[in-house]
């Protein structure tokens, strides 16, 4: 087999190099379930296991991506909702497919893995 050569700027690496992680895919799926846009505390609410650095830091880089949008109010207390953009909508059927072949091979990928660490 013939080695892959890297490219520079390959689009797949630089787009997972950006929000490939598995916390960026929950907060767009998080947020293309909603119609109007989505605070804060309630992503915080909505993403078990997610502390409020990481989902800030997630949404921070969602954004620069053009992925989400951010709305802050000026209000007391301060109000900052967050909703999927055009290019995030977009993204949201890849995502589901994604999802649906998760749930339809993990046990297979699970006995897989069990199998080879007890080899």
């Amino acid at each position: 087999m013939k080695k892959r050569i890297v490219i520079e700027g390959c689009p797949l690496r630089t787009v997972m190099d950006r929000f490939g992680d598995k916390w960026s895919i929950l907060v767009l799926q998080t947020l293309g379930e909603e119609e109007t846009p989505i605070r804060f505390n309630d992503l915080d609410r909505g993403i078990e296991d997610i502390s409020q650095k990481m989902l800030a830091s997630t949404l921070r880089v969602l954004e620069e991506c053009g992925l989400i949008s951010r709305e802050a109010f000026l209000e007391i207390p301060p109000r900052v909702e967050y909703q999927l953009t055009d290019m995030g909508k977009s993204l949201l059927p890849l995502i589901k497919n994604l999802v649906e072949w998760s749930t339809d091979h993990l046990e297979a990928i699970n006995s897989a893995c069990m199998a080879k660490s007890k080899a």
